[in-house]
């Protein structure tokens, strides 16, 4: 059985474009787009820290979600944001977050994550605690709560 057939639709679908916006570069190019605020022929890349290869690699990470078009003229490229495919973007985070965001957590009445760090578990007695060769029990002090 594929587990990832477990996972609804758009579940995966945001999972794809969380994934496509993920790099910091990516990112950048978005946001450099959506501040000119008109198509880009020519050279992304002179406007950003990042080499012409580079933006050419996130360039088509973003065109295979379809956040950018490229239009072909000539021997340039004119890139666009996708007005259509950010609104469904936009609308899909939206709905999934909204539910979330309104959630009230009691941090205080919150259960701790028991901590894990050079093999010894967050405890609250020191008699629970199995001291590894490698850690002093003085520096055990940080892990009582």
């Amino acid at each position: 059985m594929n587990k990832s057939n477990e996972f609804t639709e758009t579940q995966k679908e945001i999972a794809r474009f969380a994934r496509a916006i993920s790099h910091p570069a990516r990112l950048a190019i978005l946001q450099y787009l959506a501040e000119t605020k008109t198509c880009i022929s020519g050279d992304i890349s002179d406007n950003l820290p990042l080499s012409r290869s580079t933006v050419s690699q996130h360039l088509k990470e973003l065109r295979d979600i379809g956040l950018i078009h490229g239009d072909i003229e000539g021997l340039k490229i004119n890139y666009c944001l996708c007005s259509i495919e950010i609104g469904r973007f936009l609308d899909l985070f939206g709905n999934f977050f909204e539910p979330i965001r309104n959630v009230e957590i009691n941090c205080e009445t919150a259960a701790k994550p028991k901590a894990d760090f050079h093999g010894v578990k967050t405890v609250k007695r020191m008699k629970d605690v199995t001291i590894p060769e490698k850690v002093s029990e003085k520096s055990h002090d940080i892990f009582f709560f």
